[in-house]
């Protein structure tokens, strides 16, 4: 069977699967199994796919399928221009997080010059894409990441190999804050929490409900449960004049401003991601 018959029939099949963007899906997994650029599959249309080439595209088809996402199936996913390893041990980095990644570099670039490197905390680094997109971005700064996963971690810390990182960024097994030492002081911390609401979760796509981690999605009855967390014990890990940066899910902005402005931060402020929804939400630490 040649490259271009393969692309036809894993094409036809995930479309009837209700797998979106079917050939484009069809084509990337036939350019993992071939170790090639997916462009290049047009250059060899007539080349013909050995057995252990197509019974191994058969078995990544049948899993897309089955509505396994595509991510951990290729086993990574780039991140601002940053390949990054995922598993379902970890959520799959979104196109939007990237610009939380980008306010929050900004920020942490902007307080080079002191006596002492800029620090951030990563609460619930996951994959570690903000963590590593931060050290990679602010060279001289010390990053902390923690998670409540030790799978997920291990993970992250592959990636911070990955991209030469690994020296700047501490890795911590804990729930929350639990796994700080109690001087730690951050000049930021960054999030990107669980923020769907309980009941929300059985209608999300497949590839979401079913194969990514629910602890990682699950934001509680209202959506806002980590948000009231980071609100109430956030402050006591910021230096004077730190910033805590997270991430809003869709109509979240309001309802999750008003619990920093209830728990007595300054300067709370909503920002728009790159297709003008607000997806930031950003807050100081309030003087003494």
């Amino acid at each position: 069977m040649t490259v271009l018959e393969v692309i036809q029939r894993s094409t036809d099949y995930l479309a009837r699967k209700g797998v979106e963007s079917a050939r484009l899906q069809a084509e990337l997994l036939l350019a993992h199994v071939l170790g090639r650029p997916r462009l290049q599959l047009y250059l060899e249309f007539e080349r013909g796919l050995t057995g252990t080439e197509l019974d191994r595209l058969r078995e990544l088809v049948r899993r897309r399928a089955a509505r396994e996402p595509l991510q951990y199936l290729l086993g990574t996913v780039n991140f601002c221009g940053l390949e990054l390893a995922v598993t379902p041990a970890v959520l799959i980095p979104r196109p939007e997080t990237e610009c939380l990644a980008e306010r929050a570099w900004t920020f942490l670039a902007g307080l080079g010059g002191g006596d002492a490197p800029p620090t951030a905390l990563d609460f619930g680094t996951g994959s570690g894409c903000l963590a590593i997109a931060l050290a990679v971005h602010c060279p001289g700064a010390q990053i902390v990441a923690t998670d409540v996963s030790a799978a997920a971690l291990e993970v992250a810390r592959g990636n911070a190999a990955r991209h030469g990182v690994e020296g700047r960024i501490q890795f911590r097994l804990g729930e929350g804050f639990a796994g700080l030492p109690l001087e730690a002081r951050f000049d930021l911390i960054v999030a990107n929490p669980p923020y769907i609401p309980s009941a929300e979760i059985a209608r999300l796509q497949p590839e979401v409900r079913d194969h990514e981690p629910r602890v990682a999605l699950d934001g509680g009855p209202d959506g806002l449960a980590v948000f009231r967390r980071l609100a109430a014990e956030g402050r006591a890990w910021l230096k004077p004049g730190g910033r805590l940066m997270t991430e809003l899910g869709d109509g979240q902005a309001q309802s999750a401003a008003e619990v920093f402005d209830t728990a007595g931060w300054a300067g709370v402020t909503v920002e728009n991601d790159w297709t003008n929804r607000p997806r930031m939400l950003i807050a100081e630490r309030p003087a003494p």
